[in-house]
């Protein structure tokens, strides 16, 4: 089970390069299976092209080294403040791709204001807070993952699969891996589009019904979109 879920996350994190959202080392995938309580992740600072499934390394929900030669990422903490807040989270991917990381650095949520947006986000990509003084000096990356929680208190977490954590970056999640990989693509494009659509006309708005029509029929059991 172990070697399958290292086969899995070291797949993801090659396809974080092969959809060109990372370059060097700027960026990780995890995932966990939570009947055995085990994340694996990338190891930290350990190049993609030398990558091998066997680096990835298997910790506990509370970080301890279980499996791995290497050290785990160092956004570790962050990825187990997430999985121990979301249960139905089971893979995080955290990059620095382009557009994301604008809004991010700008500290502005992403409106949904289209329909590809609306067909995955249920509403905006939230944006976090300034992270105080305290939480930046003690431990960083358990306190981002903190505050990613505390900005989506009220929503799921299924419904919105990713969020800016401002001046740094974009996470991303879903059920598996390979999921949370595919909506942290999907948040890309839409910060592309939204950074674009906005550049054409500063006034712009969406219709909330449209939003609720397009993430409904891919969504929940009246969901039509695809096969069945």
């Amino acid at each position: 089970m172990l070697a399958a879920l290292k086969q899995e996350v070291f797949r993801a994190n090659l396809d974080l390069v092969r959809h060109g959202l990372v370059i060097f080392t700027w960026g990780n995938v995890s995932a966990i299976d939570r009947a055995a309580g085990v994340v694996v992740i990338k190891p930290s600072g350990v190049a993609y092209d030398g990558l091998k499934a066997e680096d990835m390394v298997a910790l506990d929900l509370d970080g301890r080294v279980l499996e791995g030669r290497y050290k785990p990422s160092s956004d570790t903490a962050t990825h187990l403040a997430l999985y121990r807040a979301w249960a139905e989270v089971g893979g995080i991917v955290h990059t620095h791709s382009t557009y994301a990381t604008a809004w991010a650095q700008a500290g502005r949520d992403i409106p949904n204001i289209g329909t590809t947006q609306a067909d995955y986000f249920s509403e905006a990509v939230p944006c976090t807070r300034d992270m105080t003084r305290e939480e930046v000096l003690g431990d960083y990356e358990l306190e981002t993952g903190r505050v990613i929680v505390e900005r989506l208190a009220g929503i799921n977490p299924a419904h919105v699969p990713a969020a800016l954590v401002k001046n740094h970056g974009p996470f991303a999640w879903g059920k598996s891996a390979d999921e949370a990989v595919h909506n942290a693509v999907v948040l890309e494009q839409v910060a592309k589009m939204a950074y674009l659509a906005y550049g054409i006309n500063p006034q712009l708005s969406m219709n909330g019904e449209l939003i609720k029509k397009h993430f409904y029929r891919k969504h929940g059991p009246g969901a039509y979109y695809g096969q069945q």
